[in-house]
């Protein structure tokens, strides 16, 4: 079938899009034609009136690592001059700082780090449990609870279970990078398998806690690996809203950032392919995930990476969710993008030049009340037609 037979047919029946017709459609149909789509599923999801956005603040409580992936440019050896972690006073700090501006989450992630025990995770939990307990703890990644069990001894979802039970809310998505054992191999051959990414979120959806999915994209992948890595996470939400009643609460892709770290300096000239995605290629990867994505609900726009002119454009072709103020980002920040935060104002007036109403949600996606924006949807100039 061609790429307009197969976005007619998925349009006109909602038919799930199968991962080769899915693979056609990113090569050859035209992005105005994927994005209008894209749009139209979103509105039949989610509405056309708001979009949503979260006030939080990253918190990268170590920089040590052992994993060493090549696109990262935060991470240090253990021993390393610059190596840092974080005492709970300092931790409970910036949660602090973050109540005083009405956030709701705190998302935490570090390295692998060997010389942390069970207890620090644990105590910590529970410590900022008690001290912030309007605050959503989401933390850990996926390569972090394994690499906390490859330390304690113990499995994963033992760890995951200890976790909660000191008051763990959720999981960041972070670590899924591309779900495809030659790509993973290639960019972080230290770091966990796709099999592994999936059990452990599997087992982290098992326990109730929240989750999300991430894509990055831009190593010089196929499309068809693209593609297989939603295709891996959409087969782990059909079974776990099937199992738990649980799943990822929405799919967060961008492309890689390779300014400073040695995965861009390993391969900048050498014309072996093409690295990194820009904003057209960008904006085709979130309409295909929304048309692809038929059980998450929520596809997010990266205004981090892309900056927020595009975010906009995403919001327009399948994007329903502006993410989040990220206050304190230091992981992407350190591969060369220049701002990775915005005020509460920068991220509503965005959204309402897009022609959106922003709301405020919390990791769950429930709406919170939202303060008055600086701006009025009805004092803009009315947008010129969408072009598609």
């Amino acid at each position: 079938m061609s790429w307009s037979e197969i976005l007619s047919s998925h349009m006109s029946s909602g038919n799930r899009l199968s991962p080769t017709d899915a693979v056609i459609l990113y090569r050859d149909a035209p992005l105005h034609a994927i994005r209008r789509a894209a749009n139209v599923r979103r509105i039949e999801i989610n509405g056309d009136k708001e979009v949503t956005y979260l006030i939080d603040r990253n918190i990268n409580y170590t920089n040590v690592c052992t994993i060493n992936c090549q696109f990262c440019s935060f991470y240090r050896p253990p021993g390393h001059e610059e190596t840092y972690t974080q005492t709970l006073d300092e931790i409970s700090q910036r949660v602090s700082e973050l109540e005083q501006i009405g956030g709701s989450r705190i998302l935490m992630q570090g390295g692998v780090n060997p010389e942390l025990k069970m207890d620090y995770y644990t105590n910590l939990i529970k410590s900022l449990r008690e001290l912030h307990p309007t605050i959503d703890l989401d933390c850990f990644s996926p390569i972090e609870i394994e690499g906390i069990a490859d330390v304690t001894g113990l499995s994963t979802i033992e760890v995951l279970n200890h976790l909660k039970d000191a008051g763990l809310h959720g999981l960041p998505g972070g670590g899924a990078e591309m779900l495809v054992d030659e790509v993973r191999n290639d960019v972080s051959p230290k770091k966990g398998s796709p099999d592994n990414w999936l059990r452990v979120m599997s087992e982290a959806q098992s326990l109730g806690l929240i989750t999300s999915a991430t894509n990055v994209f831009g190593f010089g992948e196929s499309i068809a690996d693209r593609i297989e890595h939603m295709r891996r996470v959409r087969d782990l939400q059909d079974k776990s809203v099937a199992e738990y009643k649980n799943g990822f609460t929405s799919f967060i892709a961008w492309p890689v950032q390779l300014e400073n770290n040695t995965y861009g300096k390993r391969n900048r000239g050498q014309n072996k392919f093409e690295l990194g995605a820009g904003p057209s290629e960008y904006l085709r990867h979130i309409a295909i995930s929304r048309l692809f994505f038929d059980n998450i609900d929520h596809i997010q726009a990266s205004w981090p990476t892309m900056g927020l002119s595009v975010a906009q454009m995403a919001l327009l072709g399948g994007a329903d969710d502006a993410g989040s103020t990220m206050m304190e980002e230091n992981v992407v920040s350190a591969s060369g993008t220049e701002k990775m935060e915005a005020s509460e104002s920068e991220l509503q007036n965005a959204i309402l030049r897009a022609g959106f109403l922003p709301q405020r949600r919390n990791s769950r996606y429930d709406l919170l009340n939202t303060p008055e924006p600086e701006i009025k949807l009805a004092d803009l100039p009315a947008p010129p037609p969408l072009q598609f």
